[in-house]
């Protein structure tokens, strides 16, 4: 999960998950699951990021938190940028479903998939399930080298 930093949580409590307050640290959730896939030996290591904010805040080096939820601050924006960079220099897939139709969202989540070579779909709520299946099975129908 991500919110204004990111945490691993198992599987079994996903439904019941509550993240706040109110910030979106996208980079520290790319770096969390970058961290969790680089362990793996698998042929197809993959982020199913699944958003509905901006990219609001950032972890500093330090471990303070900066949150700025006024526009695409370009420090979090380019910061983001770099750890999705990050991604595809590990040979990880990164696929985005946003949840929102804000013009520098969707300008900004087309960027992500742009630098990764991953997918950007733009749904709802109410949609996002059959969203998730058919990417699933389009990359389980297709050889990946």
């Amino acid at each position: 999960l991500f919110h204004d930093s990111a945490e691993e949580i198992a599987l079994s409590q996903l439904a019941r998950a509550r993240v706040g307050p109110y910030y979106t640290n996208t980079r520290e959730g790319l770096r969390l699951a970058r961290r969790l896939l680089e362990r793996q030996q698998k042929d197809m290591r993959q982020i199913v990021m699944i958003t509905d904010g901006k990219p609001s805040a950032l972890t500093r080096p330090d471990g303070r938190i900066y949150r700025n939820a006024f526009g695409l601050d370009p420090f979090i924006v380019s910061e983001t940028f770099a750890q999705v960079a990050a991604c595809r220099k590990a040979g990880i897939l990164t696929n985005t479903f946003m949840l929102a139709r804000d013009h520098d969202l969707v300008s900004f989540v087309r960027k992500v998939a742009e630098i990764c070579h991953g997918k950007a779909y733009f749904t709802t709520p109410r949609t996002l399930g059959r969203y998730v299946l058919m990417d699933y099975m389009d990359r389980k129908t297709r050889t990946i080298h």
